[in-house]
């Protein structure tokens, strides 16, 4: 067991074994990142700029090859925002029947609920760019009964 935990702390702070490293399971690795940092509230303290910096990195390299990295990546992203859409619809009932504390207020609700109607699906395209706001996008739109189709488009 020892020897395990200090064979992976070789691979991640020796350049050769984070190489061997990404190189065996690098995408999985990322694809998981990218589907957890859009699809769950958990996500917003995930790397996702700077990993998918860093994939691209590796990709020029020839370590990841770029076809493990682009199809994949860009499912787990919007598989990823279509669960945080549905979560947040699922949830979204019990949201309005909450009463107001320190970090919750229903007019916060209606405020993202309004936002949305105005914006729309522009609103969700342009929160992909923004740290953060998009972990927190899909849930929100969803909680706020965001038309599907119009989150979609």
């Amino acid at each position: 067991m020892l020897d395990a935990i200090r064979h992976f702390f070789y691979l991640l702070f020796n350049p050769e074994g984070l190489k061997e490293l990404v190189h065996n399971g690098g995408a999985p690795l990322i694809c998981t990142i990218v589907f957890i940092e859009t699809g769950f509230f958990v996500g917003f303290f995930l790397p996702g700029d700077s990993l998918l910096v860093t994939a691209g990195i590796f990709s020029a390299a020839g370590v990841i090859p770029l076809k493990w990295l682009l199809a994949p990546v860009m499912l787990c992203a919007i598989v990823g925002d279509q669960i945080g859409y549905w979560i947040g619809r699922s949830a979204g009932a019990a949201l309005y029947r909450r009463e107001d504390s320190f970090f919750f207020r229903r007019s916060h609700l209606q405020r993202a609920h309004d936002f949305y109607e105005k914006y729309g699906g522009r609103a969700v395209i342009l929160a992909r760019f923004v740290p953060i706001i998009r972990t927190f996008c899909p849930p929100v739109a969803g909680a706020a009964k965001m038309p599907y189709g119009r989150y979609l488009a």
